[in-house]
Order: structure tokens, then C-alpha cells, then sequence
């Protein structure tokens, strides 16, 4: 089949590289913001549609979706061009947000969603390929940091905003916020973005590509609804465990066998590229499973509301948004990134161990302290490991990539939550239940047997048994922080391992750059476009 490949332009102007960063940001920014901002307006979406049974296939809808499909996006756009690629994915988003604020029902709710997530993958792995594309390794970190930013940005402003939106407005408006930013991000691109095209014959593995989103989606069902729609022990629970496996183990045998793999494992066998998909997985576990807790924390402990709980994790943006910018500058400007992942690993397992300090008296003040600490150290990595990554490749292997190095973290994400939800439902049970033995049998049954409730139902508790679940919410919370740090340090040992690599200073392949690939490209068995035998 003949198809047109993405190469990078020779030249892009500073204004025209202006714009096309305001265009990716602007899709990175609506896909992280479609990830959070229901959180808040969860309850108000179910009170109106019913369907309390389905709430949590709102959020794993769209998060399934975008992590299975990331791969695929990625290696389609290094077959078609990443500018089609990148305005199809913005065209499926705006589509989905749409429909989902049209939504009469939560099934509805629940697929278009699910077509939301579909286009998110492409955002999240094609913005930062085109960044690729347009500046060289050597500059890429500043702008690359910038992107982070404003991942970063939405990832915590996202229930801040939906919170208001729901107050002021409709819940509906969480999803229509998004057309108009998405519609505006597709012209920006358009106009800006001029990508030269080469005609070229490629066989596209559409069976590796269904076998891995096949897996990669019953291993996130198990993630996302285990424990909570159907117990661990279940043989659901078995069921979609098994099939992972198996599908997952016919996707490697597929893509060792496929001419034009849609992972391929000859990526995988690049030391810089393996050991950066592998710490960002460490790192989604950490940052994902740990940080989405930090609102339940204010609301439930402190009593705080909804949107001042979005106001309060300012600190962590604040910390991730200065470490995201200053590192990707410092890069570009001494052509050196090895250390700030390290110090940022560093930075960042402190933080998850100054959270599990938290009390119920802790201040507001040394609370914000602990969230800059964990900021700091994330801005210092998640931006970072995608740059090593496409430096250590070939410039036609760009966005499969970035695409891997984004799966992984994704993939990292969703297991995070999953873990360290069932930890804290574990703690929540015997710390709240300790707490509870004390004051008889009514107050176990005033607080539901133990288990914690909304926000609202628990300030609205007796005071004696309000306290009680308020100090075991937080001596729980103490064992999840403290499980995330365990994760932060393998995803620290892990960049340890890395080797400091010259960054291109071209945005081609240029036989007179330094040697990038710490595998030989003919041995990785990616220089023909055909498997290693």
C-alpha cells in the first residue's frame, strides 16, 4: 500500500513555530482537561441521568480508549503524516466532547466518552511527535517543557474547572468547553504546521494493532473495575486477567513476526528508549495513583469544598509547571539532561513521603510545601523521557516513540489507581473500623458499616463518629503515600541506568551528526522497516 510519510520541514520560521506550539498545546491541553475535569461534576452528571451503577465507566471509558489506542496513533502517523493524523484525532475529540454534552442517558454518556478517549490518544502522543518533527533534540527540551506544562496544568486544574462549570453553569458544559478549543487548536495547525510528505509503500499489522488494544483494554478493565464493579476474586475478574495475558502474549508473537510492526520490539531493545518507557511507568504509577487522592483529602479531613479543594493543589502545579519549564530550557541550553531525571526521582519520592505525614491538623501551609515537592520532581521527568526517546531513534521512528513512552506512562496511570485504591480500601476498612470498636455498634451503623461515604454524608456524621472516620481516612491515606514511594524509587533506579547521549542538532537523520542510538540501528532491526529475523 502506498502512503504518505511524514519528513521533517527543512526550515520552520520562529512565527511559524509559534504557532504550531500554540496548536499542540491547545490539544494537549483539551486532552488532559477531558481526563479530569468530570471528576467534580460526577455526582451532578448521575443525579440527572441516573445510572449510579455506571458512574465509574465515565472516567475508565475515556482513559481505557486513549492508553489502548496511543500505539496505534502513534505508528499510523510515521506511515500517513502527523498533521493528518494529529487534525483526525482533534476531529474525533470535538465529535465525542459534542455528543457526550448531548448525552440523554449514561450509556450514551458512557460511549461517546469513549470516542472522547479515542481522540485523546492521538493528542497526547502526536503533540508532543510534532514538536519532534519541527526543532531538533538540541532546542526540543525548552518546548517540550512548555507541552508538559500545560499537561500538567489541566491535569490538576481539570476538577477545579469542572467544579465551577457545574456551579455556574451545567455539567454539560464540561464537555462542550472543549469544541471551541479543540475547532480553534485544528485551524492553528492548519495553517501553521507544513510537514514535507513522501510517498512510500508500507504494510500497515492491523492484526497486532487489534490483538493490542484487545489486551491492553481487558488489562485496564481489570485495573479500573476490579475490586470496585466486581471483586478480585470473581471470574470476571479472572476472566479478564486470563484474556490479557493471552491477548497480550499473541501481540509479541504477532510483532516478531509482522513486516511493519505496530510496536515494534526492536524499539524495546534500545537501551535509552526501554529504560525511559519503563520509568514513565513507575512514574504514572506514583503520580496517578497518589495525587488523585490529594481533593478527597481536602474535602473529607479538612471539609473543604469542591472548588476550593482545585484551588488548594495549586502548589503541585506551581511545582510542576516551574521544574517543567526550567529543566527544558537548562536542557537546550547546555545539550545535558541526564541529571535532571535523576533529581527529579529524588525530588519526588521525598514528596510522597512528606505526604504520608499528613494529619488531621496538618496546615494548609505545609500541605501546598509537600504538593511543590512532588510538582518539582515530576516536572523534571515526564517531558524529559520522551526527549531522550526520540533522540535515541531514528527521525522515521519518531512517533511510534513517542507513542510508546506515552502508552507506558498511561498503562502506569491506570495501575496506579487501581493499586492504590485497593489499599486504601483496605486501610479505610481496618483504620476506621479500630476507630469506630470504641463507640459501640450505632456508630458503626451510623457510618455505614465502617466504609467512607461522600464528602457531605461524612460532615454531616455525629461528632464523635464524624472524628473517627476523618482520622482513619487519614491515617489510610498515610499507607497509600507511603506505597507510592516504593514506585518512585524503582522509576529512580531506573534512570540511573541511563547513558548521557549527544541531542541532535538537525531534525533529520544527517550522516554527520554524532552516533544517537546506543543500539546500532542496523542491529535493532529498524533500519530495513522489516522485523529482525
Amino acid at each position: 500500500m502506498t502512503t504518505d510519510t511524514t519528513t521533517p520541514s527543512a526550515e520552520v520560521s520562529k512565527q511559524e513555530l509559534r504557532g504550531v506550539l500554540a496548536g499542540v498545546m491547545l490539544g494537549m491541553l483539551v486532552a488532559a482537561l477531558a481526563q479530569t475535569i468530570v471528576a467534580t461534576a460526577l455526582p451532578t452528571m448521575v443525579g440527572e441521568l441516573g445510572g449510579q451503577d455506571q458512574l465509574s465507566w465515565v472516567v475508565s471509558a475515556t482513559l481505557l480508549a486513549a492508553t489502548a489506542s496511543t500505539p496505534l496513533w502513534g505508528k499510523l502517523s510515521d506511515v500517513y503524516g502527523r498533521k493528518r493524523l494529529f487534525q483526525l484525532a482533534l476531529g474525533i475529540f470535538v465529535v465525542g466532547s459534542a455528543l457526550a454534552g448531548l448525552s440523554q442517558d449514561m450509556l450514551q454518556l458512557v460511549a461517546f466518552r469513549a470516542l472522547q478517549g479515542l481522540g485523546v490518544g492521538g493528542l497526547m502522543a502526536l503533540s508532543q511527535a510534532i514538536i519532534g518533527d519541527v526543532v531538533p533534540p538540541r532546542e526540543r527540551g525548552r518546548y517540550q517543557g512548555l507541552i508538559g506544562s500545560s499537561f500538567g496544568v489541566a491535569t490538576i486544574g481539570g476538577p477545579l474547572l469542572g467544579g465551577f462549570l457545574v456551579d455556574s453553569a451545567s455539567w454539560r458544559w464540561c464537555f462542550f468547553i472543549s469544541v471551541p478549543i479543540g475547532l480553534l487548536a485544528m485551524g492553528v495547525v492548519q495553517r501553521s504546521l507544513h510537514l514535507r510528505l513522501e510517498r512510500q509503500r508500507h504494510a500497515i499489522d492491523w492484526t497486532g494493532a487489534t490483538l493490542l488494544v484487545a489486551g491492553t483494554s481487558a488489562l485496564l478493565l481489570l485495573a479500573s473495575l476490579g475490586g470496585k464493579e466486581f471483586a478480585w476474586t470473581s471470574s470476571t475478574s479472572i476472566g479478564l486477567a486470563v484474556a490479557a495475558a493471552l491477548l497480550l502474549a499473541a501481540t509479541v508473537w504477532q510483532e516478531h513476526r509482522a513486516a511493519e510492526p505496530i510496536l515494534p520490539p526492536a524499539l524495546l531493545r534500545i537501551r535509552t528508549v526501554a529504560l525511559a518507557s519503563a520509568a514513565s511507568f513507575f512514574v504514572g504509577v506514583a503520580m496517578f495513583g497518589a495525587i488523585i487522592y490529594l481533593p478527597l483529602y481536602l474535602q473529607i479531613v479538612q471539609g473543604e469544598s469542591p472548588t476550593a479543594s482545585g484551588l488548594l493543589t495549586l502548589p503541585l502545579v506551581a511545582g510542576l509547571l516551574t521544574t517543567s519549564i526550567i529543566s527544558g530550557r537548562r536542557i537546550s541550553h547546555t545539550g545535558r539532561y541526564r541529571a535532571w531525571p535523576i533529581a527529579g526521582m529524588v525530588i519526588a519520592s521525598v514528596g510522597f513521603a512528606l505526604l504520608s505525614l499528613v494529619e488531621t491538623d496538618t496546615s494548609l501551609v505545609e500541605l501546598g510545601v509537600y504538593q511543590a515537592v512532588v510538582g518539582a520532581g515530576i516536572g523534571m521527568v515526564m517531558q524529559v523521557m520522551v526527549l531522550i526517546s526520540q533522540n535515541a531513534v531514528p527521525v522515521r521512528m519518531l512517533g511510534v516513540a513517542t507513542s510508546t513512552v506515552t502508552f507506558f506512562r498511561s498503562l502506569g496511570g491506570a495501575m496506579g489507581v487501581a493499586i492504590l485504591g485497593a489499599v486504601l480500601s483496605n486501610r479505610l476498612t481496618v483504620e476506621i473500623g479500630e476507630r469506630l470498636r470504641p463507640l459501640g455498634p450505632e456508630a458503626a451503623t451510623a457510618a455505614g458499616g465502617g466504609t467512607l461515604g461522600t464528602p457531605d454524608a461524612v460532615q454531616a456524621l455525629p461528632g464523635p463518629v464524624r472524628d473517627a472516620v476523618i482520622e482513619g481516612f487519614a491515617a489510610s491515606l498515610h499507607t497509600v503515600f507511603l506505597v507510592a514511594v516504593p514506585f518512585s524509587v524503582v522509576g529512580l533506579l531506573l534512570v540511573l541506568l541511563l547513558q548521557e547521549v549527544p541531542l541532535r542538532t538537525t531534525t533529520s537523520d544527517d550522516a554527520g551528526e554524532p552516533e544517537v542510538l546506543d543500539v546500532p540501528f542496523e542491529e535493532s532491526g529498524l533500519g530495513t522497516g522489516s522485523a529482525r529475523p
